[in-house]
């Protein structure tokens, strides 16, 4: 098919929205079909080398920058978008943005439309219901917590039909091979102690302070924090100094090439959700988090400890990672000296989510989204 891609995303970025779009367009075109993405014109264009460097995507597809002005709330870029779907001659158009698959529904066009958080207020649960009025729309949920959110707050009873639970995913590829941490480590010039990785954004809630308490709880371990903002980075390596803390080492942005081999470096990777987690847009995700680098941790075959969100639950269960009450500094130093003193436990924690992963591939997810759809 040729397909239509319309995110709000700006590309290129490091925001975990971009990094999906990116490779989902990817998958599309790895399953076969012609995709053009078009994002708003809030970032200079750059060549698709630069851009597969830093997202970390091999199928080639072409990026078109559309005019966009916030003062019109995106319906230019929606407009935009549209138009230029229709001169490209797309038979389906994927987006990410409800007025969007709004607009597609006006003019009774196959759209799937996906989704990671709840709508933002009434208006966003209005433009969600438009979408409902095209018989030949898909709705895709990353989890099936986001499904009963959206009800909730659309107060509408979506069709089984319609509605898919697409969970997030990974390149299974790109995770090949990987070297024992102790190697991963030497490759990277990182000091070769038992190392506690963590790889992603510093938003609130991410525990980021939880991190930060650990380590000074356990300064014979190193910790690795992989991500964030120059900004965030600048703060903490600051305070980082004022507590006269060593055993962090903060790399920054990472390239999504490069990612898979500072996760191998590690030997337990955690995800530390506090009980509110802002996303990148500062919606409270708490509820319907789907993260794409806890795929990412499953595939690097490592030990996993995670926040016991019940969301997190719909993929890890005690026999794939330990969970630990969020904040509560005491439980995740337990957990984290039992599985450094315990090599069997860690390698079985991290078989068992390498196994469940191979669920959990971006093509796969792809093909499924697409599967009877209907174009003319």
């Amino acid at each position: 098919m040729r397909i239509a891609a319309i995110s709000n995303s700006r590309i290129p970025s490091s925001t975990a929205n971009s990094i999906q779009a990116m490779k989902v367009c990817d998958a599309l075109v790895q399953a076969g079909h012609d995709v053009q993405l078009m994002v708003p014109a809030e970032t200079e264009p750059v060549a698709w080398k630069d851009l597969a460097r830093h997202y970390g995507v091999e199928n080639e597809f072409p990026v078109e920058w559309l005019p966009s002005r916030r003062a019109f709330h995106r319906l230019d870029f929606v407009w935009h978008a549209r138009a230029a779907a229709h001169r490209q001659g797309a038979q389906l158009t994927y987006t990410w943005l409800p007025q969007s698959a709004a607009l597609e529904a006006l003019f009774d066009r196959p759209v799937v439309l996906e989704m990671h958080a709840d709508v933002a207020g009434r208006l966003g649960a209005w433009w969600l219901r438009q979408f409902w009025r095209s018989s030949r729309g898909r709705l895709l949920v990353t989890t099936t917590a986001l499904r009963r959110v959206l009800e909730r707050s659309t107060h509408m009873q979506f069709p089984d039909g319609a509605v898919q639970v697409a969970p997030n995913g990974v390149d299974l590829e790109r995770y090949k091979g990987l070297p024992a941490p102790a190697e991963a480590r030497a490759q990277l010039r990182l000091p070769e102690r038992f190392t506690i990785g963590f790889t992603g954004h510093f938003y609130a809630g991410r525990g980021i302070e939880l991190l930060f308490e650990l380590a000074h709880a356990l300064p014979e371990l190193s910790f690795l924090w992989v991500g964030g903002t120059a900004e965030a980075v600048a703060e903490w390596r600051a305070k980082l100094r004022a507590a006269n803390q060593t055993n962090v080492i903060l790399t920054g942005f990472v390239e999504n090439t490069r990612l898979a081999l500072y996760q191998a470096a590690s030997d337990i990777l955690l995800m530390p959700y506090t009980r509110s987690i802002a996303a990148s847009s500062g919606q409270n995700i708490t509820e319907v988090i789907n993260p794409m680098k806890m795929y990412e941790y499953m595939a690097a075959r490592r030990a996993i400890i995670t926040s016991d969100l019940p969301v997190i639950r719909e993929v890890l269960d005690e026999t794939r990672a330990v969970f630990c009450p969020p904040s509560d500094v005491g439980a995740w130093k337990a957990a984290v000296m039992e599985l450094a003193s315990n090599s069997e436990r860690r390698t079985a924690l991290a078989e068992n989510a390498r196994r469940e992963v191979e669920k959990f591939t971006w093509v796969r997810r792809a093909r499924k989204a697409l599967e009877n759809i209907y174009v003319q």
